[in-house]
C-alpha cells in the first residue's frame, strides 16, 4: 500500500522481512530509490524530508520485527535501510548545490534572506535525518530498541555521507559568496529575495533532473559495455 509520500511501505516491509545476508546491497539501493521517488514527488523542504523519512523507517522497522532473525542480522537490516536512506539524501544535497550554484551565479547574495535559510536548513540535514529516524524508531516494538541504537549510535559516529556533503556544500558555496561580493557582483537582498520564491520546487526540478540524466546515462553505458562491478 501506497502512503501519502508515494512509497509502497507494504514491499519495502515485506522485502525486509525476507532479506538474506547476501541481499544488503540490492535491499539498500532499494530502500535509496525508494526514498529519492518520494523526494521527487514534492517540494524539498525539511517538513517533507522529515515525512519521508520516518515512512521508511517505520517499514523498516516492521519489515525487521517480521524477519525473526539474530540480534545482529536485524541490526544490520537496520543498518541498511540507514544507508538507503543517506544515499538518496546525497543526492537531495547535490540537487540543493546545483540550486544555489544558480543563485550564486546570477549574483544573489547567499548571505541575505531567504537564500541564507536555505544554507541553514542544508546545515541541518543531518540532525534532521537522525531526529526523523531516532523519533520513528521509537515506535518500534521492544525487541528492535536495541539494534536500532546501535545503528544509530554507531552513524552518529562517523557521521553520514549527506551530511558531511551538505557541510562542505555550504563551505564552498559560502566562499564563493565572499569572493563575489570583494568583485561586486552581489545584487541586492530584493533579487535574492525573488529568486528564493520557488526555491524548494525548483530543488525538487533539479532532482527530478538530475535521477533521469543518471538514468538515461546508465541505459547508455550498457548498450556500450558491462557494467563495473560495485565495491563497497
Amino acid at each position: 500500500m501506497a502512503t501519502k509520500t508515494g512509497i509502497d511501505q507494504d514491499a519495502l516491509i515485506t522485502m525486509f522481512s525476507q532479506a538474506t545476508a547476501k541481499q544488503g546491497e540490492a535491499l539498500r539501493q532499494t530502500v535509496s530509490e525508494a526514498t529519492l521517488h518520494a523526494l521527487q514527488g514534492r517540494e524539498l523542504t525539511l517538513k517533507n524530508i522529515r515525512s519521508v523519512l520516518k515512512t521508511v523507517t517505520e517499514a523498516a522497522s516492521t519489515g525487521a520485527a517480521q524477519h525473526g532473525g539474530r540480534p545482529a542480522e536485524v541490526e544490520a537490516l537496520l543498518s541498511t535501510a540507514i544507508d538507503g536512506m543517506d544515499a538518496a539524501l546525497l543526492q537531495a544535497v547535490e540537487a540543493n548545490r546545483r540550486a544555489l550554484q544558480q543563485f550564486l551565479d546570477q549574483g544573489a547574495d547567499l548571505q541575505k534572506g531567504g537564500i541564507k535559510s536555505a544554507l541553514t536548513d542544508l546545515e541541518k540535514l543531518e540532525d534532521t535525518f537522525f531526529s526523523s529516524v531516532s523519533k520513528a524508531a521509537q515506535g518500534a516494538g521492544a525487541p528492535l530498541q536495541g539494534p536500532w541504537a546501535q545503528v544509530l549510535e554507531s552513524m552518529k559516529l562517523k557521521g553520514t555521507d549527506s551530511g558531511a556533503q551538505a557541510a562542505l556544500t555550504v563551505e564552498q558555496l559560502l566562499a564563493q559568496a565572499q569572493s563575489a561580493l570583494r568583485d561586486s557582483r552581489a545584487v541586492g537582498l530584493r533579487a535574492g529575495t525573488a529568486l528564493m520564491d520557488s526555491y524548494a520546487a525548483l530543488v525538487s526540478g533539479v532532482l527530478i533532473g538530475m535521477s533521469e540524466g543518471l538514468q538515461r546515462g546508465g541505459k547508455d553505458a550498457g548498450e556500450g559495455r558491462a557494467a563495473p562491478s560495485r565495491k563497497r
